[in-house]
């Protein structure tokens, strides 16, 4: 597929044209040529490059800047390219550096000289930025889509787990009784929250960049609006500097990324404790198990581990964006071209984690009668001990020392709160009484939550209601 040049002498070479090759004499070492080449990973954004350049080429026949039957030409030209690129019948050549010199060289030999002019007006840097941008505009896209599919297998799960009480813990302590719903729908919570984050994300990289040339805009009489509106930007850059040069939304998205794969890998770190022998509050399907080389009766969550082993890459990738950028001056450096596969894999990582995740949250079998059992333990009821002495006007922090002492009282004789006689309630305090112990019941007490977003039925009910209307089910 190289294109070949002639050299100095006479003769054909078999170098490939550099698309600067004018200012130069001799020939690139092939050890820059392989060092510096991007096609081996940028080669993915071929389709969006294509489209980019259809828009582009169209605007300059449009605006007459290239004859309208070039501008013809080379959109067909382009169009087939297209239609070979999809179909995975496209070969692409590490010698011309990058995917956009690559589909222009195939262009050339496919239509002749009228595809030299498609480059008018435009420079690989602005044209690297709008391909970025479409291509991560539909990945927002499909990211949201299996979002959205974790949150609502999250949903199902909460509907059938309204009533079923577990601890709710701090410090990975029994701390107070809630209901599985109540603990999932905090999950569905905090992907809402990812959600809106990656619309918001979307909007800023829903900019285009196309017509601010290398760095200085261009002297041709184009239409940048035209552009906007045949690729679906909202806007066009303000700046043509900026447009070069801004990679803000690459961070921005791998920020969102980065934060969404904490909540999942928060989400595979309960799993793995739930599914555990210690907890057993859920069993995992075969098809969400793995087993132990050595050991028969093992069956591991791998697919949550793994979940929550992959944060860290995407926290990397995070990172290395933004040290790429922190010491570069305007505009576009080369070292910008790094930009890419930290990008690709974030993308490519998140949203692969929340389909595997989506399909573990519905596979999973919870177990409320281990979630019942595990809740009667730990006087996770104390504070509601405590708050029943305030409702008859003792200060909380003397009803909290109280109820402190009627804890020790019942784990000193091996009784849960509801059991303790009235001659034990006075020892604690004698502003106990035996009517306040009716608090410490799990239903009673999970049922007293009724501040809004409290983990109380009807406050759960509300929840579930509200993320079914947000998610349109």
């Amino acid at each position: 597929m190289a294109v070949e040049r002639e050299v100095k002498g006479g003769g054909r070479g078999r170098a490939p044209a550099k698309p600067w090759g004018g200012r130069f004499s001799g020939r690139t070492d092939p050890r820059v040529e392989a060092f510096t080449q991007s096609v081996s990973f940028d080669r993915r954004l071929a389709p969006w490059d294509i489209r980019g350049s259809i828009a582009h080429a169209e605007m300059l026949g449009a605006c007459r800047i290239i004859p309208r039957a070039d501008a013809k030409k080379i959109v067909g030209g382009l169009r087939a390219i297209l239609r070979e690129v999809e179909r995975g019948r496209f070969s692409f050549d590490p010698a011309l550096e990058d995917v956009h010199m690559n589909i222009e060289a195939a262009l050339t030999r496919r239509i002749g000289p009228a595809g030299g002019r498609l480059h008018t007006a435009r420079s690989r840097n602005d044209q690297v930025a709008t391909s970025v941008r479409l291509w991560l505009r539909e990945e927002i896209d499909r990211i949201q889509a299996a979002l959205k599919g974790l949150r609502k297998a999250l949903l199902r799960q909460a509907e059938r787990g309204v009533d079923w009480v577990m601890p709710g813990y701090t410090h990975l302590q029994r701390a107070q009784p809630v209901t599985f719903a109540h603990h999932l729908l905090a999950y569905g919570q905090m992907f809402r929250r990812d959600a809106e984050r990656l619309a918001e994300a979307r909007r800023r990289v829903n900019v285009l960049p196309l017509g601010a040339g290398a760095l200085a805009g261009t002297a041709h009489p184009i239409d940048r609006r035209m552009v906007a509106r045949r690729l679906g930007f909202a806007e066009v850059a303000g700046n043509s500097m900026d447009a070069v040069s801004d990679r803000d939304f690459a961070v921005e998205f791998a920020a969102t990324a980065a934060l969404a794969m904490v909540h999942l890998s928060r989400l595979g770190e309960e799993v793995v404790l739930w599914a555990s022998a210690e907890f057993g509050f859920v069993e995992l399907p075969d098809a969400f198990s793995t087993g132990s080389s050595l050991m028969p009766q093992k069956r591991n969550p791998d697919p949550a581990e793994i979940v929550r082993g992959k944060s860290a890459r995407v926290i990397g990738d995070l990172v290395a964006l933004l040290a790429l950028l922190k010491g570069l001056p305007l505009t576009y450096n080369r070292d910008m071209q790094e930009d890419k596969e930290p990008l690709f894999d974030a993308a490519d990582t998140l949203r692969a984690c929340l389909e595997v995740m989506a399909g573990l949250v519905d596979a999973v079998r919870p177990r409320p009668e281990r979630m019942a059992q595990a809740a009667e333990g730990g006087y996770m009821t104390a504070t509601d001990l405590a708050d029943a002495m305030v409702r008859r006007g003792v200060p909380f922090r003397e009803a909290h020392e109280a109820a402190g002492r009627a804890v020790r009282l019942a784990s000193s004789r091996g009784v849960p709160l509801s059991e303790l006689r009235p001659a034990d309630l006075k020892k604690a305090d004698p502003r106990l009484r035996a009517a306040d112990l009716g608090a410490t019941a799990l239903a009673r007490s999970v049922a007293s939550r009724r501040s809004e977003g409290g983990a109380s039925r009807a406050s759960v009910l509300r929840q579930i209601r509200a993320e079914r209307k947000r998610l349109d089910v």
